[in-house]
């Protein structure tokens, strides 16, 4: 086994994380058998009146009635049908968009159709997204400022199993952000990467120019406790050199990025120097939660799941601090186990982004998950390569199946504000699609209660892969 490797992978794969490093500890019980549907039960019990009467009475119809239909997943289209969304809104200040694939098409282009409607109707002024805070900082300075070239920062952000991100749905999503930001130079929309894979250099300047102009008399000892982590090489290739040296080595270098976080909180920022001392506490942070992420003993079970938990906390926290410090409303970009409430898989993955959130900030936290009934998406497969795979229909039993014959195409419903007919339904456990960096993994298709899940659910009939950059 590859150890570097298998966690780079296991960094963007929401419920198979484990598949590489750990497999018969973290196997997935198999699903249950498809059970009918509720309306297909109640019409082989009774006769054709009760049985279309029964029809009326099942989730689907009751789902139907409480949906809104979505007219396109263009970004460019209409927004006017997504009016009930917005609704649907309220007060939140962070709304999580989750997503059943990492690189299918529709995902990613109906998450920036939402972007341009929460900017344009609700105020939202930043997209988080499942990426380092690090890559965050360079692309919300191309954002404001027009700095470096789009095609180079993805290039050289986007790597190892980060390179899900390099696709043309993301390039048209930033690039309608840059345009927004030229039109509204006083009132911009903000990028923010709220992971914790890499810490890149901009981290550590930015930390040693604060010191420097603010805390003199800590700028030797900072430089010290960072000595031989500043990134020199690209992105995929330090994570692997780091992730090559033993754990007590990283363990010894996540208590250093400690020290340095303490020493820049012994004296608060005042006045002019407080906001300037914020952003420094937390670019230190940020290095601290890569190098404390790396520290874990990956190749033991309890490991990975310490691992996952404190990344699910860290995204949180970031995206937290980010609305906190700026008072932008947020869109968060993420796989549907990350936005959301309940965890998909507890051994794995005890507690997630979502729960972390809305506990910080209660009804401020909006999760929303994408569903889908068939369609294609790019994945590693085994062999380690990037695949185009595909699945068909859904079968009878699980979510997306009774999602499917709902009467609108596309639709969202609030799962909150649910008929009664449903409510039992969205209560009881069904397996959902739910597939990560790898294909297949082994939690492709977890039970879960959707209405604990999320609050709203956004289903796609189908979805086509995204379309990756060279």
């Amino acid at each position: 086994m590859n150890t570097p490797k298998a966690l780079l992978t296991a960094l963007l794969v929401p419920l198979g994380a484990t598949l590489a490093v750990a497999p018969a500890a973290s196997a997935a019980t198999p699903p249950a058998p498809p059970a009918a549907s509720a309306s297909a039960v109640a019409a082989a019990s009774v006769g054709p009146g009760e049985a279309a009467a029964a029809a009326l009475r099942s989730p689907e119809a009751a789902l139907g009635r409480a949906a809104h239909p979505l007219r396109t997943t263009d970004p460019r289209g209409g927004l006017a049908d997504l009016r009930p969304f917005g609704r649907m809104v309220g007060d939140a200040r962070v709304v999580g968009l989750g997503e059943a694939t990492h690189s299918s098409h529709e995902f990613l282009t109906v998450k920036h159709r939402i972007l341009r409607y929460l900017v344009e109707e609700k105020g939202f002024r930043a997209f988080a997204l499942e990426a380092p805070w690090s890559t965050g900082l360079r692309l919300d300075a191309y954002l404001l400022r027009g700095e470096g070239d789009l095609k180079r920062i993805m290039d050289e952000e986007f790597q190892g199993t980060y390179r899900w991100w390099n696709n043309a749905e993301y390039r048209d999503l930033l690039q309608w952000m840059r345009a927004y930001n030229v039109e509204h130079p006083d009132d911009p929309v903000r990028f923010v990467g709220d992971d914790g894979g890499f810490a890149g250099a901009e981290l550590y300047d930015e930390v040693s120019a604060y010191a420097a102009a603010a805390r003199p008399e800590l700028a030797p000892r900072l430089t010290e406790l960072y000595q031989g982590l500043r990134p020199a090489t690209d992105a995929e290739t330090y994570v692997d050199d780091y992730l090559s040296k033993p754990v007590a080595e990283r363990r010894e270098l996540a208590e250093r990025t400690g020290r340095a976080v303490d020493l820049l909180k012994q004296r608060p920022g005042t006045g002019a120097d407080a906001d300037a001392h914020a952003w420094a506490v937390q670019h230190a942070t940020a290095i601290h939660q890569m190098t404390t992420l790396f520290a874990f003993d990956w190749d033991d079970p309890q490991g990975v799941a310490g691992a996952m938990l404190h990344r699910d906390r860290i995204m949180a926290e970031n995206v937290a601090w980010w609305q906190q410090q700026t008072g932008d409303k947020i869109v968060l970009a993420a796989h549907n186990s990350h936005i959301a409430l309940r965890t998909y898989v507890p051994g794995t993955y005890p507690k997630v982004q979502g729960d972390f959130l809305r506990e910080q900030l209660g009804g401020g936290y909006l999760s929303v998950g994408l569903t889908f009934g068939r369609g294609s998406f790019n994945a590693f497969g085994h062999d380690g390569g990037v695949h185009r795979f595909t699945v068909g229909p859904a079968e009878p039993g699980t979510t997306e199946h009774t999602l499917d014959r709902v009467r609108h195409r596309d639709f969202m419903v609030d799962l909150r504000n649910a008929p009664a007919a449903a409510r039992a339904w969205l209560a009881t456990p069904h397996t959902v699609k739910n597939i990560g960096a790898t294909y297949p993994g082994i939690a492709d298709a977890p039970r879960i209660r959707l209405a604990q899940a999320h609050d709203i659910v956004l289903h796609l009939r189908q979805v086509e892969a995204a379309r990756m950059l060279p």
